[in-house]
């Protein structure tokens, strides 16, 4: 089995391809070890003790070194734990934690009903423009909601903690949603 890497904008983040689908839906993000409990593989992951962050996407995981760790020493056991992971065709979740694996895209904010088409249109466009461009650069963005104007997003993955999620966010995300949604007036991560 080959497990493939790329490089993420995130310098603290590489993104491991098996080959296979990891998650048959949605994705999944860990950000402590407590959260990868959930996971053998995230769980085994964290165990390395260097590992900040864990994100299974599609076809992806992406692992986030903590600082100051070189990706020349860590790279060789994420590699391991994946190899053994997928060659044995091991569960990706716990039976008793299976609900976890799509959680629900929920919102943090109670959505006006009046903003009900203004928000379909932002879910859309994030469903069909922005998170597949993400997950190429190994991460994911997910609604949280729309309040006045603003709509608020979720950084995961490789792109929580990026250097350059701020100018993607406002460059990228905020003019695309600006430009066909005019009731859109800002876009912040949270």
């Amino acid at each position: 089995m080959l497990i493939e890497t790329e490089t993420t904008p995130n310098p603290s983040t590489l993104k491991f391809l098996p080959g296979r689908a990891v998650m048959s839906a949605g994705t999944r993000d860990f950000a402590s070890p407590e959260e990868a409990e959930a996971s053998p593989l995230a769980e085994a992951l964290f165990t390395l003790g260097d590992v900040e962050g864990v994100f299974f996407g599609r076809d992806f995981i992406s692992v986030t070194a903590g600082p100051g760790t070189s990706w020349a020493h860590l790279k060789p056991d994420v590699l391991s734990i994946l190899l053994d992971h997928f060659s044995a065709n091991m569960p990706l979740f716990k039976p008793a934690s299976a609900s976890f694996s799509v959680p629900a895209e929920e919102s943090q904010f109670q959505d006006d009903p009046a903003d009900e088409d203004v928000i379909v249109q932002i879910k859309e466009l994030i469903e069909t423009r922005i998170r597949p461009a993400v997950a190429n650069d190994g991460g994911d963005i997910v609604y949280r909601g729309f309040e006045k104007g603003v709509v608020y997003l979720k950084m995961q993955g490789a792109c929580a903690g990026c250097p350059s999620s701020t100018a993607t966010l406002k460059n990228g995300i905020e003019q695309l949603l600006k430009h066909y949604v005019p009731e859109v007036t800002e876009v912040l991560a949270i």
